[in-house]
């Protein structure tokens, strides 16, 4: 190669890439790396929720064999009794489920105090509940629950307090479950509330004290406000927890328990009617109308953060 081409050669390497094409390059490599979560996303998601609208609209046999009933579904949704009273439940799931903000927000300003010793141990046995199998869990609540010879009952009768069958009475049943709902998520947001806390820089409290506000002003005029955006990231979570809570209530209750009838959240009718009655089209119809209450709740609170939550 002669010296003129070479150096045409070296000029036209050192030549800048456009930005066009280094813009395609990039969105290429983009791509590539997203594509094996958006195929998953596609695959496991969104295929299945597509699959739930179409077959809402048909009709099952036990052959398993559809065909076409448009909204039939959908019109006899819209009469059953038994509908709205799950939907009453599942509603009273998730606004009681919200119980656990406030007092995971008290049990990570405890733990957050300056100088408490073991923090860590404390930490490891609230969050147990988390990561034991809701079955393990529901087990050991049902034996506290016992109305024969439940821990819960002793105690009462320690003070003279009758206690009753607390999960086979239709009347405490869904509220005796709904504490254990409670007690099993308090771990996991007193861990998200804790790291919240350790978010807040140091000189706004001690601002705070040189202007003479206690620990009560304090708390409520800077620990609140700069923790709202941790509160609306877990009553979001909460919520959709609260409205699609299955296994520990079939776990607590069962099938044959008097309080089954009265107490069955929408997700509890959806599994009765699909998988025990063999209606695939009037379940699938029901998951479809739970899929668009959990979507309406949710833009109604990503509506309202913008008035209270503080960001800065």
């Amino acid at each position: 190669m002669s010296v003129v081409e070479r150096a045409a050669a070296t000029k036209a390497a050192a030549r800048p890439v456009s930005r066009r094409r280094l813009r395609d390059r990039e969105w290429f490599w983009g791509y590539l790396m997203i594509a094996p979560l958006t195929l998953g996303l596609g695959v496991f998601y969104l295929w299945p929720v597509l699959q739930s609208v179409y077959y809402s609209f048909t009709e099952w046999t036990l052959f398993g064999d559809s065909s076409w009933v448009g909204p039939d579904n959908y019109t006899r949704l819209l009469s059953d009794p038994e509908v709205g009273r799950a939907l009453w439940n599942t509603f009273l799931v998730a606004v009681f489920g919200l119980l656990v903000i406030p007092l995971s927000i008290v049990v990570a300003a405890l733990l957050n105090t300056r100088g408490l010793r073991l923090v860590s141990l404390y930490r490891t046995l609230y969050f147990l509940p988390v990561v034991t199998m809701p079955a393990a869990v529901a087990l050991i609540w049902r034996w506290l629950y016992n109305g024969q010879y439940g821990l819960i009952n002793y105690l009462l009768s320690l003070v003279g307090i009758t206690g009753k069958s607390w999960i086979s009475d239709p009347s405490t049943a869904l509220y005796a479950v709904m504490v254990v709902f409670v007690w099993m998520f308090l771990g996991y947001f007193t861990v998200i509330f804790m790291a919240g806390l350790q978010g807040i820089p140091g000189h706004l409290y001690e601002a705070a004290a040189i202007d003479g506000a206690g620990r009560f002003r304090q708390f409520f005029q800077i620990t609140l406000p700069l923790l709202t955006p941790t509160v609306f990231f877990s009553s979001v979570l909460m919520v959709m927890n609260g409205l699609q809570m299955f296994d520990l209530l079939y776990l607590m209750f069962g099938k044959n328990s008097p309080a089954w009838a009265d107490n069955k959240t929408i997700v509890l009718l959806f599994y009765n009617k699909a998988f025990e009655e063999g209606a695939k089209g009037y379940g699938a119809a029901i998951a479809v109308v739970l899929m668009a209450i959990t979507l309406a709740i949710t833009a109604i609170q990503f509506r309202l953060q913008k008035r209270w939550v503080h960001y800065a």
